[in-house]
């Protein structure tokens, strides 16, 4: 049932809606963030500060250093026929504690936790430490 109102619009064209009322989201000045940077600026400066611009700094990846680690458990596997192991030289920076392992091993390395320290001691092994 056709209301009253657009009985008096019939012929009109616009139905008392202006130019681009009817179309789209022509009355309200585009959808979403349309005319953030025209006729809607003050309402993103007010309500919505950062949005433009860039915020914060990745840091270049030749400052960051990772460390690459193995654990205790891992060394028979690794190195089943040494007793004597540099692991500078095998490329690990840090000896870590978790597994188990049944020989004598003397170790070099740069850093060791605290728990493969007792775990290699505990099996009258070795561990040097490197001073950086």
């Amino acid at each position: 049932m056709t209301g009253n109102k657009t009985k008096k619009f019939r012929g009109s064209m616009t139905h008392g809606r202006g130019k681009k009322g009817g179309r789209g989201a022509g009355l309200r000045g585009g959808k979403g963030n349309a005319g953030l940077l025209k006729h809607r600026f003050m309402h993103m400066m007010k309500y919505m500060p950062d949005h433009i611009g860039k915020h914060g700094f990745k840091r270049p990846q030749k400052m960051i250093k990772h460390d690459t680690y193995i654990n205790i458990g891992a060394l028979e596997e690794r190195f089943p026929s040494k007793k004597t192991i540099d692991l500078e030289k095998e490329g690990i920076d840090k000896l870590l504690g978790g597994g188990n392992i049944g020989k004598d091993f003397k170790i070099t390395v740069k850093k060791a936790s605290a728990k493969a320290i007792e775990k290699i001691k505990a099996q009258n092994g070795e561990v040097n430490l490197i001073k950086q």
